[in-house]
């Protein structure tokens, strides 16, 4: 008996040890997928990362620059790594491509006209845009009677130039040491946001000299008396606000004189200040809002089957102002980005502390009158 349960205690054991044993190998098992996921997410997504080796050399020059000032190879790093051929007149390296997109990335989120409008590239100092102002007709002729000359059909050339703007960032020494700050992010953003809000403003009412030239920097006149070059406007029918009666039908108007061809895309840009006007209007019943929300949409939602852009960059409701456009500004209006953007470190203008210069060149500009038109807040 004794011997039967000496046995049976080996026979546990033995058991055991083998459940053991395959608990340790599931488990050696788990461990190298675990090392195999862990290689694999360091390493770079297909898609995701197409650096060349010399790119990923420049990216590691590139942060040491940054928190060091050390430069030695830079330039000719830069050029291997073929980001781009051209250099900046006043210096500088260019930043990093994933440094450039940040930039673009956020601007949308503060100018609604980098989102409505054109976005063009260029690698020269201007953009230049043959517009067809009008074309050939056709006639009718009897039979066996000759034809005449068409008349030719009529161009206009229109050219944006791409001018330089700067923000300067100021990072403490002790922030540049800190190898746990993410200073390319940080950085990027800071210079996103500051060439997102002066590229917002412009494209809204810059005048053209030395920066973009707004939608609202070109010649209005009333739309019965629209011609190419210049912008045809609908007046509110009061000043400093809608009509007493019925005041939406101004809205509709607005609607109207935008030709038939631009309609499909178009939207109506404005401030909250006006937004807010909006939302309270109602039908001539007062049973409903004119304007309704989207959740399809941006926050603007829609007014009359169109989407409201928000910009605060449109002026509020005042005598006289231009405070809505209704465009189809993908067709109305270009921004111009010159390729690149450079970056200059200057750790000598403040004690402690290391000034990032990044320049960026763009403009911006009117390529199709016919495709916007606003609301002036005036009797005529």
């Amino acid at each position: 008996m004794q011997d039967e349960i000496k046995s049976a205690i080996d026979d546990l054991k033995t058991a055991s040890l083998g459940r053991i044993g395959e608990v340790e190998k599931q488990v050696k098992a788990l461990d190298k997928a675990l090392t195999e996921v862990e290689k694999k997410s360091n390493r770079p997504m297909a898609g995701k990362d197409d650096s060349t080796p010399g790119q990923a050399e420049y990216k590691k020059a590139f942060d040491l620059y940054l928190r060091k000032g050390d430069d030695n190879g830079l330039a000719e790093l830069q050029q291997k790594a073929a980001m781009n051929s051209q250099t900046d007149s006043a210096g500088g390296y260019l930043i990093l491509p994933e440094m450039d997109a940040a930039i673009e990335r956020i601007a949308p989120t503060v100018s609604a006209m980098y989102r409505l409008a054109n976005v063009v590239t260029i690698g020269t100092a201007k953009y230049e845009k043959l517009v067809k102002t009008a074309g050939m007709a056709a006639r009718r002729i009897a039979d066996g009677s000759a034809g005449g000359e068409s008349t030719e059909p009529t161009y206009a050339k229109l050219a944006i130039e791409v001018f330089t703007s700067e923000v300067e960032p100021w990072v403490n020494q002790e922030t540049l040491a800190d190898s746990f700050a993410d200073l390319e992010s940080d950085l990027a953003n800071e210079a996103a946001i500051a060439f997102a809000e002066l590229g917002g403003s412009e494209f809204i009412s810059g005048n053209g000299v030395g920066k973009a030239r707004g939608i609202l920097s070109y010649t209005p006149v009333a739309n019965a008396s629209y011609t190419w070059g210049n912008i045809g406007y609908i007046a509110s029918g009061k000043s400093a606000a809608f009509a007493s009666v019925a005041p939406a039908d101004k809205i509709i108007d607005l609607i109207g004189a935008l030709p038939i061809t631009y309609r499909d895309g178009a939207v109506f840009v404005m401030s909250d200040a006006t937004l807010n006007v909006l939302r309270q209007m109602k039908d001539s019943s007062g049973s409903y809002y004119l304007w309704q929300a989207d959740p399809t949409a941006p926050f603007g939602g829609r007014l009359m089957g169109h989407e409201v852009a928000i910009d605060n960059n449109m002026p509020a409701i005042s005598a006289g102002s231009y405070s809505i456009a209704f465009a189809n500004l993908k067709r109305a209006y270009a921004i111009v980005n010159r390729q690149g953007t450079t970056l200059l470190r200057d750790p000598y203008t403040g004690k402690g502390v290391v000034k990032f210069n990044f320049r960026r060149r763009f403009g911006g500009g009117i390529v199709n009158f016919e495709a916007i038109r606003l609301m002036k807040f005036a009797t005529g």
